[in-house]
């Protein structure tokens, strides 16, 4: 065989090709702004005790650049989220809202100043504790809560990942694997994960469909004598009317988490509705979810609820997929409140107490039994905390923050990557559907439902899926 001398490697095409493509996965920040918009709500939603009607989106658009100096645009958005992510008894709707404006000029100032180089998750890993920071230093009556702050940064990140998988001319999904990530997973998420790497945990293409989850809030009518003042705008208003219009099969319960016997009727009044409208689509099965919105004194509580709904009907028992985190989002403080007793019978997952590896950790030991995975806590950690759910085979869902437009896409695209989960949430069709406005047109199936399942297929474009601005 015929050597090859030094200097004719060094020289090769082919050492030029592995050079170049180690200079192509590795991006910064080049540019990276952020806009809004407002929308008022069709009709208000209430949750946790809360009535909103109104929703600020945070849109962001960003520049990356690669090693070789060639560039990508990227964007995203998400609903701020205010009364969600940054619960306050001292601050204001609009005192909550202003102070998250505020977080993200900060946010959009360390990242245009970042050096940082890197993997999309490199960049947001090396920069969340930058933001963190920042949120400490608006001075307010209440700290900001790093729930609210990855809610803040969630679009900036996902804007990053979106330009990245455009780089590269490729879903942002396909963007996972060691080809394009130097570190594996024990780098992020703790030395379990040696080896492994996010493409483990996340499929390369989008499910095909998955059902809608729809959504009855907590003063949602259900049946037309509920109904106190029409809105009138032609879309449905009642329970049997979105049924019908989307082809229903899976169906969310807010609920009070106060008022046991209240939470009780809302479940069976949403069952019996049911039984007489889903025969009329020739449906004859679903399920539900029930969004006890932390408000759950105890799990003595939610044992209630589901063995009285169990008592009095079985069947509405049998239909109940999983159930939201129930009690208070600080589980530190009440180590003693735990799930396993509920978690025999159904699914529990944390959402709102869910901030890090270690907060999923806690709720694992206290006996949730799943996690509910959002776009609007970032890219970077939905993928990373979703491969530690996998990796403690829990149960998994994705949830969204009455995402309109760019914001569902990648919510939606979250869902239909991630194996286990099992729905898509799209409640801003029934809230906010002006903000949906020309999306229709370019997602059909994602925005138009007529047999209850999002054609998720149509995800399965370069970057994140969303259309640029």
């Amino acid at each position: 065989m015929k050597s090859i001398s030094r200097r004719a490697l060094l020289g090769s095409p082919f050492l030029f090709a592995i050079h170049s493509s180690a200079k192509t996965i590795e991006v910064k920040v080049k540019e990276i702004r952020a806009s809004y918009e407002d929308f008022k709500y069709r009709t208000p939603i209430k949750f946790g005790g809360n009535i909103v009607d109104r929703v600020t989106m945070l849109n962001v658009n960003t520049i990356i650049e690669d090693g070789l100096g060639k560039s990508q645009r990227g964007s995203s958005a998400m609903s701020m989220g205010n009364v969600w992510s940054f619960p306050s008894k001292v601050l204001n709707y609009d005192e909550t809202l202003s102070a998250m404006r505020r977080l993200a000029s900060d946010i959009e100032r360390i990242t245009n100043e970042s050096q940082v180089t890197g993997h999309p998750v490199d960049i947001n890993v090396a920069l969340e504790d930058h933001y963190l920071k920042a949120a400490d230093k608006i001075v307010l009556k209440e700290p900001i809560p790093k729930l609210c702050t990855l809610v803040v940064a969630s679009p900036f990140d996902a804007a990053i990942h979106d330009a990245y998988g455009r780089l590269l001319n490729r879903s942002t999904y396909q963007t996972y694997g060691p080809d394009c990530m130097r570190k594996d997973l024990s780098h992020y998420i703790g030395p379990e994960f040696k080896g492994e790497y996010l493409s483990k945990y996340v499929l390369p293409k989008p499910k095909p469909v998955m059902p809608l989850y729809h959504l009855v809030g907590a003063v949602d009518p259900i049946l037309e004598s509920d109904i106190t003042k029409k809105i009138g705008d032609g879309l449905p208003e009642t329970l049997p009317e979105w049924i019908r219009y989307n082809g229903l099969r899976n169906i969310k319960i807010k609920l009070n988490g106060e008022d046991s016997k209240w939470d009780i009727d809302r479940v069976l009044r949403v069952e019996s509705c049911c039984l007489a409208a889903m025969p009329t689509i020739n449906r004859k099965d679903w399920v539900y979810s029930l969004d006890f919105n932390e408000k759950c004194p105890s799990v003595g509580y939610l044992m209630e609820v589901l063995n009285t709904v169990k008592s009095r009907s079985p069947e509405a028992h049998r239909r109940i997929q999983y159930i939201e985190q129930p009690t208070k989002r600080d589980l530190k403080a009440d180590r003693a409140n735990v799930m396993h007793e509920a978690a025999k019978l159904k699914p529990v997952v944390i959402d709102e107490s869910l901030t890090e590896k270690e907060s999923l950790m806690l709720a694992r030991e206290m006996g949730y039994s799943g996690a509910a995975l959002k776009a609007c806590k970032g890219q970077s950690q939905a993928l990373l905390m979703a491969a530690v759910a996998q990796k403690y085979k829990m149960f998994l869902c994705v949830q969204d923050l009455t995402c309109p437009g760019s914001s569902l896409i990648h919510s939606a695209g979250l869902a239909a990557h991630i194996p286990g989960v099992a729905a898509i949430e799209a409640n801003a069709r029934q809230y906010v559907p002006i903000a949906n406005k020309g999306w229709e047109k370019k997602y059909p199936g994602m925005f138009q439902i007529k047999d209850g399942f999002v054609k998720t297929a149509e995800l399965s474009g370069k970057g994140l899926s969303n259309d640029l601005a």
